[in-house]
């Protein structure tokens, strides 16, 4: 017993390794887990030396700068990561009953608002920019011993920004699947596509070169765009999350296959004529409440409930924590979860 408890005392102190609170996690998951924490590590790591290479060669343009702020962005979601899964290993209390597991809807909602306001003011000062018809201007840099036109460098700057993330996402979203982690998903989507605002800089910078003073700052406004649209796409999801809407998918496209799986299971016991259940997204796992209306003279006894919890479990890692009530009748105020599966 002391073993198993100085094990447990040394796992807090570290990252995740082996469950969510009180869930086991499977041997895949546990895998994932801890491939998805050195990628983000190597992100923070990668997304460092973006942010000064950027910031050397930004100069004047505006939209070497919005692309600056974006990558000093970019460190906020890896961070919100890292602190939540920490979290939510933790262990039940009595002050969280229900666990940890709602750090991961936090950090999604913090990274979603400072997206979304750092977003607004760079699409405000973008525009002010354009509206202003500000010229502004590329000189040289002496590099070796040479006059090297600065556009060159800042256009190496941002094919270097804008493969390193791109990997990076791609490596992470089959792990955030795996995981049913939404703060590891938006920060892989929104790297997936950081090529686009790698892109964007570039023809900017190589408008200037050409003449169009206007490409900059188009530039700069399209970045800022990108980031206001990340950031409000998840404040929607995060703050839904948080407001107990039922489980919807890794990626929040649809509800999750769970939420009738549960019904369904119900239904096959010998002993169920009918169930309502809600499933609730706690974070990584669910936790389910279902209420089950027994057949007319069948005495419903506890192995029947737990043989039926059972065969919940079975379903997948993620449910663990059930809550499971026979009723004379179905409360009405549980809407049909099979209705509605947008």
């Amino acid at each position: 017993m002391s073993a198993a408890r100085g094990a447990d005392e040394a796992g807090e102190r570290g990252y995740p390794r082996s469950r969510f609170g009180h869930t086991d996690l499977p041997e895949e998951q546990a895998s994932a887990l801890r491939r998805a924490v050195r990628l983000e590590i190597a992100t923070l790591a990668f997304m460092v030396t973006a942010v000064v290479v950027v910031f050397l060669t930004m100069g004047s343009s505006q939209a070497m700068q919005n692309a600056w702020a974006e990558d000093l962005l970019a460190l906020i979601p890896p961070l919100a990561f890292l602190v939540a899964v920490r979290r939510a290993r933790k262990r039940p209390t009595s002050d969280h009953p229900y666990g940890f597991h709602r750090a991961t809807g936090v950090g999604h909602l913090t990274a979603a608002v400072a997206l979304l306001a750092v977003g607004v003011s760079l699409v405000v000062d973008s525009g002010l920019g354009l509206l202003r018809a500000e010229h502004p201007p590329i000189g040289t840099t002496e590099l070796l011993g040479h006059a090297v036109w600065s556009g060159w460098l800042m256009i190496a700057a941002m094919v270097y920004t804008g493969i390193g993330p791109f990997v990076l996402g791609r490596l992470k979203l089959p792990l955030a699947e795996q995981l049913h982690d939404k703060v590891l998903y938006a920060d892989a989507d929104m790297q997936k596509a950081d090529w686009m605002t790698a892109l964007g800089t570039i023809v900017g910078v190589i408008g200037i070169g050409l003449g169009l003073w206007w490409a900059d700052a188009a530039a700069a406004l399209l970045i800022a765009g990108s980031i206001v649209h990340d950031g409000w796409r998840n404040l929607r999801a995060a703050s839904s999350g948080l407001m107990d809407r039922r489980a919807r998918t890794f990626d929040d496209e649809h509800p999750h296959p769970l939420t009738l799986a549960v019904d369904e299971v119900l239904a096959r016991q010998d002993w169920v004529v009918d169930s309502r259940s809600r499933v609730r997204d706690q974070g990584h796992v669910f936790h389910v409440e279902a209420f089950v209306r027994p057949r007319p003279g069948r005495h419903v006894d506890i192995d029947d409930l737990e043989t039926a919890v059972d065969r919940l479990r079975e379903l997948d890692w993620k449910i663990n924590d059930v809550v499971l009530m026979p009723v004379r009748e179905l409360p009405e105020t549980i809407p049909d979860p099979s209705r509605d599966q947008d």
